[in-house]
Parts: structure tokens; sequence; C-alpha cells
């Protein structure tokens, strides 16, 4: 066990963007639309993280690469220190209809990275900020000109001195974080398919996907499945959680508030043990069936769901909430 706790937790945010979300009763596809309102805010899945940490009364800090007029903007809200090293910002668009909630999403690839010199100075950034570092995640899609090793670079570098590290990416940023002994994954369905090539339709399906990359070393992974709550698997145990009803309108950055609530755990114990207490409580699906040849104990994949399931039982600890991303 390891505690920082009093220490920095740092977000990494490559490629921010404005989340805008547009409000009409009913979307048809081409017709003109009344927007009733229009609404904006900071966003990126790392600016998205350090917002709920800061509501949750931790000390985070929001780095990455962004324009002048973004950085100055996330300043008035929370600490950062962002390379300035876009030509600007892109969008995230939600339409939200009124009538039941349905929520279509548009996003903006965003620019290239203009500053030749750029990415070492987020290494060093980032770097400098480790002596003081409870906790690191690493978010989000890369901007043009950014080589789709960097965040497992920043990884495994963090990892090495002892601090707790969250990628939360997709494609082949995954793939290489995915090799990061000891990294914390917390992908939802679809990125989790395209990582292993494997269906994750139901929680057996996740545990199958999942098992190899627990047996390569990956410290945990948390799989969100957006209504359907989400799966946290670490080597030696998995649970199952979701909120009582799903989240309607724009949910970009629920999946966020999820890994705000893990890494704020981790910041304070950097043992992956489990979920805590939880609205409603987390399901324990059971201890993982051990595995002689490597020593500790892992998953099976023809170890059917029906027989975690009763296993079943809640954990209560001293762990945050955790929310479920949508998919």
């Amino acid at each position: 066990m390891t505690c920082r706790d009093g220490g920095v937790i740092v977000t990494v945010t490559m490629n921010p963007a404005y989340d805008m979300t547009y409000r009409v009763e009913h979307f048809e596809r081409g017709r003109a639309h009344r927007v009733r309102s229009v609404d904006q805010r900071l966003g990126g899945r790392g600016i998205n993280v350090t917002r709920v940490l800061n509501q949750l009364g931790k000390y985070a800090r929001a780095t990455g690469f962004s324009d002048h007029s973004f950085a100055a903007a996330a300043e008035l809200e929370m600490p950062v220190d962002f390379v300035h090293a876009l030509p600007w910002v892109r969008r995230t668009v939600v339409i939200s209809e009124s009538d039941d909630g349905t929520a279509t999403a548009l996003w903006e690839p965003g620019p290239r990275v203009t500053e030749p010199r750029a990415v070492d100075q987020l290494r060093v950034r980032v770097a400098g900020m480790m002596s003081d570092m409870s906790g690191l995640v690493i978010s989000g899609s890369l901007p043009g000109g950014v080589g789709a090793g960097l965040p497992a670079e920043l990884a495994r570098t963090a990892i090495a001195r002892g601090i707790p590290t969250i990628c939360d990416c997709d494609g082949q940023t995954l793939e290489l974080a995915a090799r990061v002994p000891g990294i914390v994954l917390t992908p939802n369905v679809e990125e989790l398919e395209r990582l292993t090539g494997r269906p994750a339709g139901t929680i057996a399906e996740i545990l199958a996907a999942v098992d190899p990359l627990i047996a390569d070393g990956v410290g945990a992974v948390v799989v969100t499945r957006g209504g359907a709550g989400l799966v946290a698997v670490t080597p030696t145990r998995a649970w199952t959680a979701a909120l009582p009803k799903p989240l309607a309108g724009n949910t970009t950055g629920a999946g966020d508030a999820a890994v705000a609530a893990i890494i704020a755990a981790l910041a304070v114990d950097a043992t992956p043990a489990g979920p805590g207490q939880a609205a409603p409580a987390p399901r324990h699906l059971g201890r993982r069936r051990g595995d002689s040849g490597r020593g500790r104990d892992r998953p099976s994949a023809a170890r059917p769901v029906a027989a975690h399931r009763a296993s079943a039982r809640t954990r209560v600890g001293g762990r945050p909430p955790l929310s479920p991303r949508p998919a």
C-alpha cells in the first residue's frame, strides 16, 4: 500500500475542446431546427476530470496542449499549466432532444501542434510536477503531430516513480498504453473491443476480453458501459455497478467523472483493490480464479459469469462513488 494523499493530481489533455450543447425538441436529419438553448463549457477528458476532482475537494492541475484563449479561460476555473502549442481548439457538439433525452454527438478532429518543441516542453512540465504528484491521468485523443506513444511514455515514467496512473484513450494510443505494467485503463465497451479484438457486450465477454490485459501486467481495467454502468477488474477481483437510471441529455464527461473518482481513490491508496461505497453499492463478481503457472490470482476466460454471480456480495470501503461513461 502506498499513501500519497496531499499531493497534486495531474491531468494531461493534449486535444482539449469546447463542449457545445444544442437543445432542441426533436432532431430530424435534413431539416432546419430552432435551437431552444445553447451551452458551452471547457472540455476535453482531462479537463472534465480536473473539474470533478476540484469539486471533490482534491487538488488537481490540468496540463497538456492548448491555444492562449483556451488556457486563459481554463485558468479562471482551475489550476492549469498548458503548453501553448495549438493554433486553435476544437469543438464537440451534442444535439440534445428534450422529448426523449436522445443525444447526437459530433466530434471535431482538432488541429495539428504547431510548436516544434511542444512535446519536449510537455515532457518537462509533467516531469517537473512528479515530485509532488499523487496521481496522473492521461486522457483523450491526440492532436496531429503528436506520436501515439507519448501517453505510454509519460505513464511509464510516472509508474516507475510509484505514481498511480490512468490512461483513458483509444486506438493505437491505448494499445501502447496497455503494454505499460501497472497502468490502469478505463475504456468504454467499443474501445475495449477495438483494443482486444473481442466482443464485450456482456459481463462475461468483458471479463474474457480483459483477462489477457491483466495477465500481461495491467494493474486494473474499468470498463464503462453507458447506461449499463461499469465493470472493474483487477488481478484478484471483479465488480460491477450502475446508476438507478441512465443519464439524459449531454452525457459528455460522465465517464470522466468515473475516472476522477478512481484516481481520487488511488491517490490515497495506490493499490487498485476495488471500488468502495457507491450509490448504489457495487456488486462483487467474486474472486478471480488463480493461475498456478503465474503464482497469482487472475481470471479464467472459460469461467462462466454465473459462477461470479453465485458468490456476489457488496464490498464497502473508503472509495468514492463511480459514475458510468457513455458508450
